[in-house]
């Protein structure tokens, strides 16, 4: 008798929907694609200094409850006025996490936070949200962790990121190629910015790669590059790097490179030292950095829900409190406008010092 030698781990197969009958199902209207495409704009503008707003990324560690998520979004677009003339605002809406061990990965992957994982529904959910915010008028950013879904529901998305552990990923670099959005490359959990800058050059250039198609089917795809893919500084195991000196020194290794002095700046993980209350520090220095003339800072990264802080899913989705995240620790909604006002004032100063 021949062994088995193929499949020998898998445990279940199913099926999911092709990404053409998701698109269909829950499709993009007129006004929905000319938003994202003026969204996706007028970011390519602030990242490449031609509009001098800051770029400010902002929302929940992660999506989990849909219902806060678009409530998230509603009060996002009833301030976004108000800081228009300054600030970009563009919405956190992750739906995957990476997980050094375990936990819970995501909406896409876990959306009845019951250990169940119809994915299917998680994809589902995911641009469902997605939707909504760009009806409201709410630009979307997310990280882009499997190298699958982007076909479900990247099209709707303003910017992307590959985070900190996929930043080395030679598959995540070629596939930020061909995302339509520009991308921002986060320094890896071991703090080397010449690996992000490394991402950013790679992603930059045309690939030659196999995926899925719109069909479900196996395709290989050439790219043309992605031209707007960027440094984002989120400290590392070391220590933070928003700081002046390391904001100079990153300028200095990407103008080196031969890329723009712009970058990203994330308030949180190793920059906040994971603790949530601190990006409101991070803020104020970064800040001062603005307002002292720095050009080299174009954006920053929030993390920030309806209720601060963070908590345990013990029993799905039973018990929760709603509006706190169940992944990394957000500051509330109050301190989330404040830090916006903070760093509105920054812009305004910097304007007036260049005039």
């Amino acid at each position: 008798m021949t062994p088995s030698i193929h499949d020998i781990h898998i445990a279940r197969s199913e099926a999911l929907p092709e990404p053409q009958l998701l698109r269909a199902e829950l499709p993009t209207g007129e006004t929905e694609a000319q938003f994202i495409t003026a969204s996706r704009a007028a970011t390519r503008a602030v990242l490449r200094g031609v509009d001098d707003r800051l770029l400010v990324i902002v929302g929940p560690c992660s999506i989990h409850d849909p219902a806060a998520a678009i409530e998230y979004a509603q009060r996002l677009r009833a301030v976004a006025g108000r800081f228009a003339d300054e600030l970009l605002l563009v919405m956190r809406v992750y739906f995957e996490k990476p997980r050094t061990r375990m936990g819970w990965k995501g909406l896409v992957y876990d959306p009845s936070l019951d250990d169940q994982g119809d994915i299917g529904e998680g994809l589902r959910q995911a641009r469902r949200i997605l939707l909504a915010c760009a009806r409201l008028g709410v630009p979307a950013a997310s990280e882009i962790l499997d190298l699958v879904t982007p076909q479900y529901y990247a099209e709707l998305l303003s910017w992307g990121a590959i985070g900190a552990r996929t930043v080395e990923s030679p598959l995540h670099r070629q596939m930020a190629s061909a995302l339509s959005a520009p991308v921002g490359f986060k320094n890896p959990t071991h703090g080397s910015i010449s690996v992000a800058i490394d991402a950013i050059h790679v992603a930059g250039q045309a690939h030659r790669f196999p995926t899925i198609s719109l069909e479900g089917k196996a395709t290989v795809i050439t790219t043309t590059g992605n031209p707007d893919a960027h440094l984002v500084l989120r400290g590392s195991g070391s220590g933070p790097n928003f700081d002046a000196t390391s904001v100079q020194v990153a300028a200095t290794a990407l103008q080196a490179a031969g890329l723009p002095a712009r970058l990203v700046i994330d308030f949180s993980h190793g920059n906040s030292n994971k603790d949530y209350a601190r990006q409101v520090w991070v803020a104020a220095d970064v800040a001062r950095q603005l307002a002292s003339g720095s050009r080299s800072i174009c954006g920053v990264m929030l993390e920030s829900h309806l209720v601060e802080g963070r908590q345990d899913i013990k029993n799905g989705r039973t018990g929760l409190r709603y509006g706190q995240s169940v992944t990394d620790a957000c500051i509330s909604w109050e301190s989330t406008v404040d830090v916006l006002q903070v760093l509105a004032q920054a812009v305004k100063t910097r304007r007036r010092a260049c005039q």
